[in-house]
């Protein structure tokens, strides 16, 4: 079983930054992809910004510029650097991990989910 801890979160005014950490752990997977959505009340979940493989990132083009997402999927962690923040960036902050792990026949490839950090923007 993968599990992904997130810590971080947490109340900071218009104009603030907050750092979101995330990391995996359990045995026997590997990480081809790891990330960060968000869910903010009355709408669905979005991505945030995403590290595919290496170093290939993936942002939502809204937040480019004041988001950055780091990490390593080697070392199954992820961190997301969140600046300028503003009141509509308050949500749910979910980690994600594409995981894959070895099977009898192969290898199958899963999706698994932080239990999400709450962040709100005050105005």
């Amino acid at each position: 079983q993968v599990r992904l801890v997130e810590s971080g979160g947490g109340l900071v005014q218009a104009g603030g930054s907050l750092r979101l950490s995330c990391a995996a752990s359990g045995s026997g997977f590997s990480i081809s992809a790891m990330g960060w959505y968000r869910r903010a009340p009355g709408k669905q979940r979005e991505l945030v910004a995403q590290i595919i493989g290496d170093d290939s990132t993936n942002y939502a083009d809204s937040l480019r510029g004041r988001f950055t997402i780091s990490g390593d999927t080697a070392k199954n962690t992820v961190h997301l650097q969140m600046n300028s923040l503003k009141p509509e960036d308050t949500a749910v902050y979910y980690c994600n991990a594409v995981v894959d792990r070895p099977t009898s026949w192969g290898s199958r490839t899963d999706d698994f989910w932080g239990q999400g950090t709450q962040v709100t923007v005050s105005s």
